[in-house]
């Protein structure tokens, strides 16, 4: 909800708001925290920066507080939680995936959930702040370009804030996922090309109008609720850091996020400072990312025509993808692509042995963490967390083909008997 439970616990002399500045990624120049998105010197992203010593956050401080991503406030960065548009997002199940663990021969397997969030994807994270961050501008009307998640997401997040939304697509992306966004109240605009096109739309429009794009002028505060995924992967290990994470990428910026918010923890005094391997997982249809990390490159070189089922990784220029093969880099991480047969193996395998039904984009990773165990490159005894961010039943074509039809039966019990092929039933007694 807009303000509410948030604003509810927010003490007398919080650190809310307490941000220093936004700084280049490059130049380390400093700006204050305004609507722009772009160092003006260098042309580079630009990062929230906080006031970390006047942060008093603490893991008692948690209890209690709602069991959404605002539970982090003062590290999110709002400065009025009056404006905090809330739906639910965050705080998803860490779940401790034994028997994925043991099919791909992982001791301590964890898959961080994300398909249950208010939209059935992480973008509701990035998009509750961003909204969030809108209103507190002041602005007229918001708006994204989207492979499909995001337009849910923002659609939502605008019909709660009371806000016009305008979404610019490929005109290839999932009906399941429009069909979402327009049930928001969203205007869906379908470009004829890919993502990439849609995206230099989005960016003009943003730029004509004043409007919020929240991957655009709004971005350096949308990425923002990206990082509290690595904030809850630690505080559902009470505070123990996993070993590995692997994350999947499309533009790279969840990744990058999520590196962010590990820092943070040990910038507050929430976790130690211990390492923490990032790796990156894509499809083989656009894989720049991991072309570029396997190349040892610092260009990142982009795919002019992706092709690949997973849609919500088709990004074939990624804006912070040179930053991700840096961030894998630093860590002693791996960037790793997995064919689309292998993600949808990896769909079902995560399904049947866990009972969490996964989009492509999601389950990349599980697809990616297979190939590195193979390798050797993810030890058994490493705590693996497993990042799974958008729920199957937005892409439900991308399996269909590939599981069992119904068996049809007449309504009889020997007919059953027949079907299911079990020859001997011991029978119940009471």
């Amino acid at each position: 909800m807009q303000g509410g439970v948030v604003y509810n616990y927010v003490m007398e002399g919080s650190t809310i708001g307490q941000i220093k500045a936004l700084r280049c990624r490059e130049c380390g120049r400093e700006y204050p925290a305004t609507l722009i998105y772009a160092c003006e010197d260098c042309f580079a992203p630009l990062d929230v920066v906080y006031e970390y010593d006047r942060i008093a956050l603490t893991a008692d401080a948690l209890t209690g507080r709602p069991k959404t991503l605002w539970r982090y406030i003062e590290l999110l960065p709002i400065a009025d939680p009056s404006h905090a548009v809330d739906l639910g997002a965050g705080l998803t199940p860490l779940h401790r995936a034994s028997r994925l663990g043991e099919a791909l021969g992982i001791d301590e397997l964890f898959v961080k959930n994300d398909t249950v969030n208010p939209t059935f994807s992480f973008k509701d994270r990035p998009t509750s702040v961003a909204i969030s961050k809108a209103l507190e501008f002041g602005l007229s009307a918001v708006g994204c370009a989207s492979t499909g998640n995001l337009a849910a997401a923002v659609s939502a997040h605008a019909a709660k804030a009371g806000l016009p939304c305008y979404v610019i697509v490929p005109a290839d992306t999932e009906l399941n996922k429009t069909v979402q966004a327009s049930a928001y109240g969203a205007t869906i605009i379908a470009v004829q090309g890919t993502y990439d096109e849609a995206n230099r739309l989005a960016m003009q429009v943003a730029d004509d109008y004043g409007w919020g794009f929240v991957n655009f002028n709004i971005r350096p505060y949308y990425v923002e609720g990206s990082k509290t995924l690595a904030y809850e992967v630690c505080e559902q290990l009470n505070w123990t850091p996993p070993d590995h994470v692997v994350i999947p990428i499309g533009s790279g910026a969840l990744l990058c996020a999520n590196y962010k918010g590990f820092n943070e923890l040990r910038a507050v005094g929430l976790i130690d400072d211990v390492e923490i391997k990032i790796s990156g997982a894509q499809p083989v249809g656009c894989s720049p990312v991991v072309s570029a990390f396997n190349a040892e490159s610092e260009f990142v070189e982009p795919i002019e025509y992706p092709d690949t089922l997973a849609k919500s990784l088709a990004i074939g220029d990624p804006g912070d993808g040179l930053y991700a093969v840096r961030r894998i880099r630093e860590t002693g991480g791996y960037a790793q692509s997995a064919t689309d047969p292998e993600i949808v193996a990896a769909i079902k395998l995560l399904a049947k042995t866990e009972g969490i039904f996964s989009e492509p984009a999601g389950a990349v990773t599980v697809a990616a963490l297979k190939r590195l165990v193979e390798r050797g490159e993810v030890a058994s005894d490493e705590r693996v967390v497993c990042y799974v961010t958008g729920n199957g039943l937005k892409t439900p074509d991308a399996i269909l083909g590939h599981l069992p039809r119904p068996v049809e039966i007449e309504p009889r019990l020997d007919a059953f008997t027949a079907a299911i092929g079990v020859k001997e039933v011991t029978p119940w007694s009471r």
